[in-house]
């Protein structure tokens, strides 16, 4: 068992370094710029620190080695946190030797989350941990760490994980599972080499030998495949059998079918205690929403049986006198019930671990006092680690646990196990309508999706959204706000400050504000052109668009993505499909020529399956010709907003005249490559 980042990224390094014929490395995550060192932050045998380069370096020092690493084809929500070119870093130099494939082959909603190294099919690691950025940390999880900072140098919070490392019949196992899941992404098959002689490092303890280990899997169905739900089935009968205590760390905990096996299992073993250990809140809006949200309908089931005087739900905290408390981020996947069974793995105690997932969990039973004693080393060294005492001292506590880390967090330890606070009413509002897409039972089946989230509630108000937005479309053509939507009068406006060194960023302000009351975005681009300068006002509108078609794309994709399309139905799905499928083309084309409000177009965009990648270039390539006519014609319109004559008439004719001729020619250029691309 390897606790935290540090001990598993030195692990894996001083395994890697004994590979010989081939290293399989699948992940939810694989960063290249990933810090592979152990708690000092320095390597020592003469390899480069970060993961891709270090790869490379192997492969040069090792001629028959060969190379496989299988990311998860992320969702575009993941898309800031993620390594955008990480094939390219990766392969880039390595003669074909490391091959790089994205595994985008699982149904909307679903993510490939196995986290699994194998080498030479003879020593495999699995667990929680990614090898990625934002991973890295001892297991003193300090508040405030000089090494604890992110590839662009930002410094992120005390970060908990735990990783497992096998050999023998289970390291072939997950060499088979690695294999499988590549065959499905798609890929290239991989031959499992045989293995040969010993791959496990002298630098790592061997902490237990002969453990009956099984291997518990979800794998969503396919045409060619039946679902596996082995994950689910594990942890029900693993809870089952639990008569003293469950232990249990996860970063999710809003699985309401596990949270009732729990306290059903309460109700009818009376002596039984739970004390799980998950973090205080997550760091994205998102999951915040979804899960963290989640979690107050897992407690419902204890507090309904009334044994929530044997239940803890408890978030780690570390404190430092020079930087305050800091609450350590809880990202492990471990279970242990009695002294007879232990699991790490990559599933949450979430609703898609169970069924809409591909993950991973090695489990292992004790089949001696050796195996037990192993297994309460590890209760005690995970809890011990988190309370900052050692084994012995929960070790003589352990009659008493519950009580034991009451006591202790009353004390006001440096590093304590703290209650989770109630979530409060917006978070439990905003989780009815999150929670199936973002923790689905299920790959998302829009039709069931629909009849989850198409509450009469969710349709007033997305009626009333799509409502306003049209609205605003047709005011400033029809109503007294039509005099604000006038070229002349915004060129006024943005000549106003047009000397002022701040002038750009209230013209991309204003693109962005006019955005969201659907304000013509012709308007802007025009007035911005003619106030600024053909070059500063170029940058200017240029900038302007790309942020509000980003912002109002991001409100599209949290307001209608899944509810548009099941919706609109099989028909409407198949249309969408082929536009999708066309991705930066499609865009491209319908913003040369816009037809449909700006801003309507941005916020349906957002709400269809378009990845944002997509979305973002097909907008550039599209909205420039226009952008850049206008531009360049600055001066021209702004004499006609001056001064509105038949010779500054026929002239600003002819400049829309160009404009449309750039479009087309812009469109003809476009669909031409994207032709020769098929």
């Amino acid at each position: 068992m390897l606790n935290d980042a540090a001990e598993y990224f030195a692990a894996l390094r001083a395994a890697l370094l004994l590979a010989e014929r081939q290293v399989e490395i699948i992940g939810w995550d694989i960063h290249s710029e990933t810090c592979l060192v152990g708690s000092s932050g320095q390597a020592d045998d003469g390899f480069p620190i970060a993961l891709g380069p270090f790869l490379k370096a192997l492969l040069a020092a090792k001629p028959a080695l060969r190379i496989n690493i299988l990311s998860w084809n992320f969702a575009a929500l993941y898309a800031a946190e993620r390594e955008w070119n990480s094939l390219d870093k990766f392969t880039a130099g390595s003669d074909g030797r490391i091959r790089f494939c994205l595994d985008d082959s699982l149904p909307l909603g679903s993510a490939q989350h196995q986290k699994i190294v194998v080498i030479d099919n003879a020593v495999a690691f699995s667990g929680g941990l990614d090898l990625t950025v934002r991973r890295w940390d001892t297991s003193e999880h300090r508040a405030s760490h000089p090494l604890r900072i992110d590839h662009h140098g930002a410094p992120y919070a005390p970060f908990h994980d735990v990783q497992c490392m096998v050999d023998g019949e289970a390291a072939v196992a997950l060499g088979e599972i690695v294999r499988a899941r590549w065959e499905a992404a798609g890929c290239t098959p991989l031959h499992g080499e045989p293995a040969r002689g010993d791959r496990w490092p002298a630098s790592v303890a061997v902490q237990a030998r002969d453990v009956t280990t099984g291997i518990a899997r979800t794998e969503v169905a396919t045409v060619a495949r039946p679902a596996v739900t082995e994950i689910f089935r594990l942890f029900k009968a693993s809870i089952g059998k639990a008569n003293r205590l469950i232990y249990i760390e996860n970063q999710f905990t809003s699985a309401a079918d596990i949270a009732r096996t729990l306290a059903q299992r309460m109700v009818d073993v009376p002596s039984l205690k739970v004390l799980i250990v998950t973090p205080r809140s997550h760091s994205s809006w998102f999951e915040s929403q979804a899960m963290q949200g989640g979690r107050g309908g897992f407690v419902v089931p204890f507090v309904s049986a009334g044994v929530t005087d044997r239940l803890r739900i408890l978030y780690p905290s570390t404190t430092e006198p020079e930087s305050g408390p800091a609450a350590i981020m809880v990202h492990s996947k471990v279970m242990m019930v009695d002294d007879d069974f232990l699991r790490i793995g990559s599933a949450n105690i979430n609703n898609r671990s169970m069924g809409a997932d591909s993950e991973c969990d090695l489990a292992f039973e004790a089949a001696s006092e050796q195996h037990r004693e192993f297994i309460r080393g590890v209760r005690r060294r995970l809890i011990g680690h988190f309370c900052g005492v050692d084994e012995q001292e929960i070790a003589a506590d352990e009659h008493d646990l519950l009580g034991f880390v009451d006591r202790h967090a009353a004390s006001g330890a440096a590093k304590t196990l703290l209650p989770i606070e109630p979530e409060n009413a917006s978070i439990r509002a905003m989780t009815e309508i999150v929670q199936p897409i973002a923790d689905p039972k299920r790959p998302l089946n829009l039709t069931h999706a629909a009849k989850k989230m198409w509450t009469v509630r969710t349709v007033l108000a997305i009626s009333a959204i799509v409502a306003s937005l049209v609205g605003l479309a047709l005011a400033w053509q029809y109503t007294g706000l039509k005099s604000y939507a006038d070229i002349g009068f915004m060129t006024g406006v943005f000549s106003r400050e047009a000397q002022s060194q701040f002038a750009p960023l209230y013209a991309v302000a204003a693109f962005v504000l006019g955005g969201l009351v659907v304000f013509p975005v012709l308007v802007l681009i025009a007035a911005t052109a003619a106030a600024l300068g053909p070059w500063l006002g170029f940058v200017s509108a240029i900038a302007g668009v790309t942020l509000s078609s980003l912002l109002l794309f991001m409100i599209g994709r949290f307001l209608g993505h899944r509810r548009l399309q099941s919706l609109l139905g099989k028909r409407a799905l198949r249309v969408q499909n082929r536009i999708v499928g066309k991705g930066i083309v499609a865009v491209a084309l319908i913003r040369m020529v816009p037809i449909a409000p700006f801003s309507l177009v941005n916020v349906l965009a957002g709400a269809s399956q378009l990845s944002l990648r997509d979305f973002m270039v097909g907008t550039l390539l599209g909205m420039s010709p226009g952008i850049i006519t206008m531009a360049a014609l600055g001066a021209q319109i702004a004499d006609f907003a001056r001064n509105a004559s038949w010779s500054s008439a026929l002239l600003l004719g002819l400049i829309i005249v160009a404009w449309i001729g750039v479009c087309l020619g812009a469109q003809f250029v476009v669909t031409w490559l994207a032709g020769r691309g098929r």
